[in-house]
């Protein structure tokens, strides 16, 4: 009889499915569970109680291809794939997220979406990762977006809380033959952008106040990245603790733009490609080794400097690094609930070292439960 932890995928309730969130995603990682001899089920957030012995679980029966609702013990590790902010602001979800930090029995990792802002203010605050970031700034009524374009002739705004590309928007401050500047704004929509031309600085900014509301944006300093083919990328890489708690690079992936895309996102167009492949394109081989070992540096650095900032337990992030036209790298984002790698040998790794850093979690922490007492069937 092996002793091992329970992992519980932390998701919202649904009515008519049970639950939301990326289920490929999960039967994945059940799967390796299963492999691994450790049990792995779905919680929502309204079955979910720490105080609790057992919990309302989701199953997955792989020989029959269906979730079953069944009585498991409370998990000794749980996994947050909540998919949406704003179910994060819900008054009884934050006191279940909190109410799990605060457990004893319970180690849940990765409990909150970053606001992009924060991270901005936490990496700024390092002089070891300061140097990574673009100029960001919070965006207001009363920001001087003069002085911004007159530094840096792009610009990008972004949603503080937003995710993959949405709602993104791209002004170019365009200067030709002594002639008074013009201010091109691009708007990130499905899969493709829209462009429109203002003659002056105080329509632009009427329609920039128009279209954020009351949303919290950022202003970042536009980077002009390497291209191949004529098609901007960046790199996407994915950040994990292992068996020990430190933390590894699991992967490299490289996102290139759509054609009509002001994004590298997948879900706007963007395409995966191999970033060695395209960064010897341009740079050569000996360049790109470089490039690509920096990069691997400056993610594990800039994932311990968020940890040590957020004051919570981290076990993953993705973060979006660019490489401009000099070859210098950048820092664009990180997000602490990554999607899904679609590269096979990223996809295969990053579900081990997930499983590595839940024994790691579990190992002198919990008491651990025996696989016959697991699951019992409602």
């Amino acid at each position: 009889m092996i002793d091992m932890p329970v992992v519980g995928i932390l998701t919202m309730p649904d009515e008519s499915q049970h639950f939301r969130g990326n289920r490929a995603n999960f039967i994945d990682i059940i799967r390796e569970g299963k492999r691994r001899g450790i049990p792995v089920y779905v919680v929502t957030a309204r079955d979910l109680n720490p105080r609790l012995s057992r919990v309302v679980a989701y199953e997955y029966h792989f020989d029959k291809g269906q979730w079953k609702k069944t009585f498991a013990p409370v998990p000794d590790v749980v996994y947050n794939r909540i998919p949406e902010r704003e179910d994060e602001r819900r008054p009884e979800v934050k006191r279940l997220i909190e109410e799990c930090l605060r457990s004893r029995r319970i180690s849940l990792y990765n409990p909150y979406f970053f606001n992009k802002w924060q991270l901005f203010v936490w990496l700024s605050a390092s002089d070891k990762t300061r140097g990574y970031i673009p100029t960001t700034v919070k965006y207001s009524p009363t920001v001087k977006l003069l002085d911004l374009l007159k530094s840096h002739s792009l610009l990008y705004f972004k949603p503080a809380r937003g995710k993959a590309g949405k709602g993104i928007m791209r002004v170019e401050r365009v200067t030709r033959n002594g002639k008074k500047p013009k201010y091109v704004l691009s708007v990130q929509e499905e899969r493709s952008s829209q462009e429109f031309q203002f003659p002056s600085l105080p329509l632009l900014r009427r329609y920039l106040d128009s279209v954020i509301g009351r949303e919290d944006y950022i202003v970042q300093q536009g980077v002009k990245l390497s291209s191949f083919k004529g098609r901007p990328f960046d790199m996407r890489v994915l950040v994990q603790k292992n068996r020990r708690g430190v933390w590894q690079v699991s992967g490299i992936g490289a996102r290139m733009a759509g054609e009509t895309s002001i994004t590298t996102h997948v879900p706007r167009g963007g395409s995966i490609d191999n970033p060695a492949k395209l960064l010897r394109g341009i740079y050569g081989r000996a360049r790109t080794v470089r490039i690509l070992r920096s990069a691997k540096r400056m993610a594990l650095t800039i994932a311990k400097q968020i940890e040590k900032s957020c004051g919570h337990n981290l076990g993953e992030m993705s973060m979006d690094l660019g490489v401009d036209r000099r070859g210098k790298l950048w820092f664009f984002e990180a997000n602490s609930k990554p999607m899904k790698f679609d590269e096979p040998h990223i996809r295969k790794r990053s579900l081990k070292r997930m499983f590595d850093y839940v024994q790691y979690l579990s190992s002198g922490k919990q008491q651990l439960r025996s696989i016959p007492e697991m699951i019992h069937d409602l």
